[in-house]
Order: C-alpha cells, then sequence, then structure tokens
C-alpha cells in the first residue's frame, strides 16, 4: 500500500489539469491514465491526459504541494425544512458564501418584474362581492391598472422569460441559460478562492447532469430530510396569519361600505 501511495502524483485520484485549470477537484478516470517521473497521474478526459503530457511540469508540484480548492457544498431539501437557516449558519462557521439559488434567480428579473414571482408570493384573489366601490377603491384600481400597463410594456428577454417559468411553473432552465450563471461560482472571484455553499441547487436529475457534464463537482452534497408534520409547522402558521388579516380587513371594508350606505339612505 506504501508503495502504490508513493507512485500516485501530487493530486492523487483527481486530474491535476482540471484542478490547474478550474480549480475543481474532478475525479480521474482509469481509462485516461499518465506516467510522468515514475508517479501516476489520471485525468477525467483524454483531452486532459494530452494536454497534460504536451506540458506536464505545468501541472506538476514543485517548491510547495499544489493547492486544493475551497470548499463547495450543496444544501438540498423541501420547501420548509430549514435549508436557509442551515446555509447561514455553515457560511458563518466556515467563512464561506451563502448562495441562495432561486433567491439569485429572482434578483436576475427584479428589476423587471418590480416584484418576486412564483407561487410562494402570489397573493390569493379578493372575492367579487358586487359591491359598490368607494372613491378610495377606484383610485386603487386605477394604479392597478396603470402599474399593470407599465408593467406589460416592459418586455422579458428569452433569458428572464426562462428565468420566469422556472420561478413560476418549475420549468426547466436551459443549459445556455445555466451557463450564464453557475460556472461563475467555481471559476470567478471571490467565489473561486473562497468557496461557498449552494441552497437549492440542484434540484433535478438534469441540473446534476449538468454539473457533471460541465465538470463542477462540490465536495459534499447534503439532503436535509425532514416529516411532513415538521414543514406543516413552520410553514402554515405565517400562512394562517396573513389570511387571517386579510379576511379582518374584507370584514372591516364592508362594514365601512355598510356604514357609509346608511348614511346615504338617511
Amino acid at each position: 500500500t506504501k508503495e502504490k501511495k508513493r507512485q500516485m502524483g501530487d493530486t492523487k485520484h483527481f486530474c491535476p489539469v482540471s484542478l490547474k485549470e478550474n480549480f475543481v477537484l474532478y475525479p480521474g478516470v482509469y481509462e485516461h491514465v499518465a506516467k510522468y517521473r515514475e508517479k501516476i497521474y489520471y485525468f477525467s478526459t483524454s483531452e486532459y491526459r494530452d494536454k497534460f503530457l504536451e506540458n506536464p511540469e505545468e501541472y506538476v508540484a514543485h517548491n510547495k504541494p499544489i493547492q486544493a480548492p475551497p470548499l463547495r457544498v450543496c444544501l438540498l431539501g423541501a420547501h420548509g425544512s430549514g435549508k436557509t437557516t442551515c446555509a447561514r449558519q455553515i457560511a458563518d462557521k466556515l467563512g464561506i458564501f451563502h448562495i441562495q439559488f432561486e433567491e439569485y434567480l429572482q434578483e436576475l428579473i427584479l428589476p423587471k418584474t418590480k416584484k418576486k414571482v412564483g407561487p410562494h408570493f402570489d397573493e390569493e384573489p379578493e372575492e367579487d362581492d358586487n359591491k359598490m366601490p368607494t372613491l378610495s377603491q377606484e383610485l386603487e384600481d386605477f394604479s392597478e391598472t396603470e402599474t399593470k400597463k407599465s408593467k406589460e410594456e416592459v418586455e422579458l428577454t428569452d433569458e428572464e422569460e426562462a428565468i420566469k417559468a422556472n420561478l413560476m411553473g418549475n420549468e426547466a432552465l436551459p443549459p445556455e441559460v445555466l451557463d450564464n450563471i453557475v460556472p461563475d461560482w467555481w471559476r470567478k472571484e471571490p467565489f473561486r478562492s473562497t468557496g461557498f455553499i449552494l441552497e437549492s441547487f440542484p434540484r433535478t436529475l438534469d441540473e446534476a447532469q449538468y454539473l457533471s457534464q460541465r465538470g463542477l463537482c462540490p465536495d459534499v452534497a447534503v439532503y436535509i430530510q425532514v416529516e411532513d408534520s415538521d414543514v406543516l409547522d413552520r410553514l402554515f402558521p405565517p400562512r394562517l396569519k396573513k389570511w387571517q388579516e386579510r379576511q379582518h380587513k374584507k370584514m372591516e371594508n364592508r362594514k365601512k361600505l355598510k356604514d357609509l350606505k346608511a348614511k346615504i339612505r338617511v
């Protein structure tokens, strides 16, 4: 065993070219192997093996050990499982970035949508009681109509439309859209040298395969599994309170309208 360890290259079973160029620990495969100075190196692809053989000195250690990339974590779980709370605590303790994937998508289209979109942000429609609207209600309706017109005039790009569809109906994001978002967290500063905990990504098999195909390997993926009853205990009370507040406001408006009609009759 000791003899085998001495024969392994500086990056052990990880691809030295992926580490050097992308700062990613990508496992090599036995089909793509090369020997240099009596040490064995494994590569993620045959292209990277050939690249190594053209100039091996660029990818091996010299006066000091090769620097390993920072910690990259993917944190997954159902809505209401406590991902955000855990991610914030981990990021604070380890000194890495906390990235909320869906929140990041919201920020990309917020300048045009003017508000967050998705099932968790949509208000329930008010019931139509066929009541005569007050002057303030007419002004409010006029304001809403003008706002709606102004929003309709703002056109979203194809990428923004894809992001909105993902937030509204969980439509899959095309790879070309993900290419403009995800790789930067692995390859650009300050994330590249600091590390991060990425919340709620990947969410589907296609997104997991996307990471693999792009060579974007997290060091660890954590899935938070909780009982349905625990999720209900967390999500139901605030939503119930919000519904109660709307109902209370609706009853107050009805009472004011009733009192106004009574005064008109008198």
